[in-house]
């Protein structure tokens, strides 16, 4: 009976591994977007019968696995997960924009420019009208200029900046830097809390939006729920698995919604066709 039951654990890593693309899955608020991609590890490699293991190894890792855009923790909805060879689509694949709904209260900032964080400000808000508001959205659309919150996964020194500032350390905030906003709506406004709608390219930080919105308003704001509803193709409506969803059967099924084809070239490249565009891969040296 043990070799009829390795003999099948075996085979079901083997279908985990032999899976390759790209699909999207829910990230709920409160664990990192690396604590997610970790959970949905050792799920695929609990169902495969293979137990015991560190999802965090780099060398000889059972499932090779990667996400495109971190998600802050206190953020939620659609993270894209390469598998396979698909990881080295993720850069490619994830130039396109992302959308957001973002609630934003005024009259406190924190250090962290979201509701994790401490109130280290708190001005008048009473003074702001929707006219106002939207007057000074114009502001921040198309291709402008933006300085990274202290609090990110942006690195110095080989560390990221929010690990360092949670040691204790002196941080430099990063020079301004340009990005894109495609599409900027105000939903909804009801003081001190509003609701945007954002459209933008990668690099962007919503949290930084809305700091310097409040800013520009004579006021401070902060983020107090971040959604991100769409990143690249993937929606979070129409894609994103949920935790329950984690399986190979529901993978396998996103996979090849993607329609996707798989092809080696002169052992030095795989070119990938998704939807009917082409995406030319280096192999490394490792594959």
């Amino acid at each position: 009976m043990a070799n009829v039951s390795s003999t099948s654990g075996t085979s079901s890593l083997s279908k985990l591994q032999s899976l390759n693309g790209l699909f999207a899955i829910y990230k709920k608020p409160g664990p990192t977007s690396a604590d997610v991609l970790n959970s949905l590890k050792t799920a695929l490699l609990n169902e495969a019968g293979v137990q015991n293991l560190n999802p965090r190894k780099r060398k000889k890792q059972e499932i090779k696995m990667g996400h495109g855009g971190t998600l802050d923790s206190a953020a939620s909805g659609v993270l894209v997960v390469g598998v396979g060879y698909g990881t080295k689509m993720l850069s490619t694949m994830l130039e396109g924009s992302k959308k957001y709904v973002a609630v934003g209260e005024l009259g406190k900032a924190t250090d962290t420019l979201d509701a994790t964080g401490t109130v280290i400000l708190q001005k008048e808000f009473e003074h702001i009208t929707r006219f106002d508001f939207e007057e000074k959205m114009k502001g921040f659309t198309g291709d402008i200029m933006q300085v990274p919150p202290l609090y990110s996964a942006l690195k110095t020194h080989g560390q990221r900046l929010s690990v360092l500032l949670k040691k204790g350390h002196k941080v430099e905030a990063k020079p301004a830097r340009p990005v894109t906003v495609y599409n900027l709506d105000l939903k909804e406004f009801k003081p001190p809390h509003f609701t945007l709608d954002v459209e933008c390219g990668g690099g962007f930080y919503v949290r930084s939006l809305v700091d310097d919105l409040g800013k520009a308003l004579s006021s401070c704001a902060h983020v107090k729920e971040l959604i991100r509803t769409k990143q690249d193709r993937f929606t979070l409506e129409h894609h994103a698995l949920h935790e329950e969803h984690w399986t190979f059967e529901h993978i396998m099924r996103s996979l090849q919604n993607i329609k996707k084809k798989i092809q080696k070239i002169n052992n030095l490249f795989y070119l990938f066709f998704i939807e009917g565009n082409k995406y030319l891969i280096p192999l490394s040296k490792s594959t």
